[in-house]
């Protein structure tokens, strides 16, 4: 029975490398997968997801106003498709989650999405925050952060790496951008001490 997959994380933590890594391994089967990426995430090019590792893969892009169930729909009629990967989750409308929903319960074709579970102002992306509504299975992609815990946060900087805590949600950027930490040291980082 397919299943709706949420793989969540903060920055750096390998999502797409393991995104990749899976569609291979159908792949190496026989089996089609049917990459999907944000098209605001241009860092490695249009319509390519690719791994600060090195490896990658051409994939369809998507907008906030296109329609993922009929996207899939056209592309499930030239040939079966194994599964649907998803990459930069985060970035897809909450409507957009129910139509994978939709891909899954439907077309009983499994979905896999990988992406950013919070901002960094800690809030949820409303994409991550349908997953995590409608999701049948979540699955942790840990990363670490400087003191060694597990970092679930992330912290965006300016080009002297002052912290920034405020602007746009969405500002695409990569190592130099973004890092990622543990509460207690993103706390710090945004002023959040407390009281003596």
């Amino acid at each position: 029975m397919a299943k709706l997959f949420f793989n969540y994380s903060s920055m750096n933590a390998g999502k797409s490398t393991l995104l990749l890594q899976a569609s291979h391994n159908y792949r190496e089967h026989g089996m089609d997968t049917y990459l999907l990426t944000a098209r605001v995430d241009d860092r490695a090019g249009a319509g390519r997801i690719a791994s600060r590792i090195g490896i990658g893969a051409e994939a369809d892009i998507f907008a906030p106003t296109d329609d993922l169930f009929a996207m899939i729909s056209v592309h499930q009629k030239q040939g079966t498709i194994a599964c649907v990967f998803v990459d930069e989750a985060q970035f897809l409308t909450h409507e957009q989650v129910w139509q994978l929903a939709r891909v899954v319960d439907d077309l009983n074709v499994p979905v896999l999405c990988y992406g950013l579970r919070v901002d960094f102002r800690g809030e949820l992306f409303p994409g991550s925050a349908t997953l995590l509504a409608l999701a049948d299975e979540m699955r942790e992609v840990r990363t670490i952060c400087r003191c060694g815990r597990k970092a679930t946060m992330v912290i965006r900087q300016d080009a002297e790496g002052r912290i920034i805590t405020e602007g746009a949600q969405v500002q695409i950027g990569g190592n130099e951008t973004y890092v990622s930490l543990c509460r207690r040291h993103w706390r710090e980082a945004v002023g959040d001490v407390a009281p003596k």
